[in-house]
């Protein structure tokens, strides 16, 4: 089932006079479905980010006009591309630097001239790659994918990540410009490139995704528009590029997880282990679609980060009776430092070698990361529990009061604080 969607950026400013609630409700639905691809659309034919947005905003506005009147058209996504190109041309025209432009002018009134409603070409592989390229720094990556394929409004974007609208838009406004003064090409990357510009594209969807569950601030525990955003760019992504294995990786690894998130806290919103969840609650048909995706993505052959992070979700998942297959689980860690030698999934693994290897091992391998993640929330919470599995109460409590100190929610807040108070009643 295709997750819900977030509404369009594109303000329909409607009134009894200028618009009828059946236009709007018509137009939000086009925009709700195809912005992504007009304004790709725009961004190849213009070259210029800020330019496709106005002047999709005018042909929206030209809309409520104009289908009040004479009734939505057979075409309304051809049309509005049109009305764009129209209105791109009466902007450049005004332009004082018009004449510099005479190229642009010359395609675009080449292309006005044709009478047919146009069908639109689907750009939007071009617009994900540009959105995300290396000259940006990720944060602007992220919210740039939001704002132009996922049709958040920057208010929107500001409240997923903390920060003030204003500031939020003008982190937007710099990364177009940066696009625009750099010569950015808006193109699909060649061969030589693609691995490492695809994982960028992959990287941004799952911080997105991410951003929803464990790295927010503040009171809610979940931010599900988030997730559900990372899930549509997912499937978009793998819909315009199919049968590319890391590609279906992260698909399979954002699903599994989200098939969890009515278990994932108890009623007090503290965060509970996955063998620890009832998985009554559990979201069967996501896991099944998840899973399948991720056979197919590993009968490719083509191993990836995003893949073995899928199948180390899955072996969590287990329905047998024995739990999780803790060894398997191990090299699936091993190999992943092949791909990413990170503290993080360093600590992760030390946590399953545990399962395998004992308290003790995991305890000197966790110790040992301290130097590179001494201010990671995480990190001090599985040092605590370690510390108290083997006997060392006291650096337990420091342990977790500085986890307590790191973290950025209430949700997390209170399951370190039930951990830490259950040391001190022990």
């Amino acid at each position: 089932m295709a997750p819900s969607r977030c509404v369009p950026s594109w303000s329909l400013r409607i009134d009894p006079v200028t618009g009828s609630e059946i236009t709007a409700a018509r137009l939000a639905a086009v925009m709700k479905q195809d912005q992504g691809r007009l304004l790709a659309a725009l961004i190849r034919q213009l070259g210029d980010f800020q330019l496709a947005e106005d002047v999709l905003q005018d042909a929206t506005e030209a809309a409520l006009r104009h289908w009040k009147r004479n009734g939505p058209p057979t075409n309304p996504q051809g049309w509005l591309l049109k009305v764009a190109r129209r209105k791109a041309i009466d902007r450049l025209r005004r332009d004082a630097n018009w004449h510099r432009k005479s190229a642009e002018m010359t395609v675009l009134m080449e292309q006005d001239a044709i009478t047919e409603v146009p069908e639109i070409p689907d750009e939007r592989l071009r617009l994900i790659f540009t959105c995300c390229h290396p000259a940006l720094d990720r944060k602007s990556q992220v919210a740039l994918t939001l704002r132009m394929l996922g049709g958040l409004t920057t208010r929107e974007i500001a409240h997923a990540f903390l920060d003030r609208e204003a500031a939020m838009g003008q982190r937007i406004s710099r990364a177009k410009a940066r696009i625009a003064a750099a010569g950015i090409p808006f193109r699909i990357p060649g061969s030589e490139e693609w691995d490492a510009r695809l994982d960028a594209v992959l990287t941004v969807i799952y911080l997105v995704f991410n951003e929803g569950y464990s790295t927010m601030e503040g009171d809610a525990p979940i931010r599900a528009g988030l997730c559900e955003e990372a899930l549509w760019l997912g499937d978009l992504l793998d819909r315009l590029c199919p049968r590319v294995a890391e590609i279906e990786g992260v698909r399979a690894l954002m699903m599994l997880a989200h098939a969890r998130r009515r278990g994932r806290l108890d009623r007090d919103g503290a965060p509970i282990a996955p063998e620890a969840q009832d998985r009554g609650l559990w979201d069967r048909d996501m896991i099944e679609t998840g899973l399948a995706i991720l056979d197919r993505a590993v009968a490719r052959r083509r191993p990836g980060p995003f893949q073995i992070q899928a199948a180390i979700s899955a072996l969590y998942m287990d329905d047998g009776g024995d739990g999780p297959d803790w060894r398997q689980m191990l090299l699936l860690y091993d190999r992943l430092l092949d791909f990413d030698p990170s503290p993080v999934v360093a600590l992760n693994r030390a946590v399953v070698l545990a399962e395998v290897s004992g308290n003790r091992a995991a305890l000197d391998m966790i110790l040992r990361l301290e130097p590179e993640l001494g201010t990671y929330q995480p990190f001090h919470a599985a040092k605590a529990e370690f510390l108290t599995r083997e006997g060392r109460r006291r650096e337990a409590l420091a342990a977790y009061d500085r986890g307590i100190a790191l973290a950025r929610n209430k949700s997390d807040i209170l399951f370190l604080r039930r951990r830490r108070d259950g040391v001190r009643e022990a």
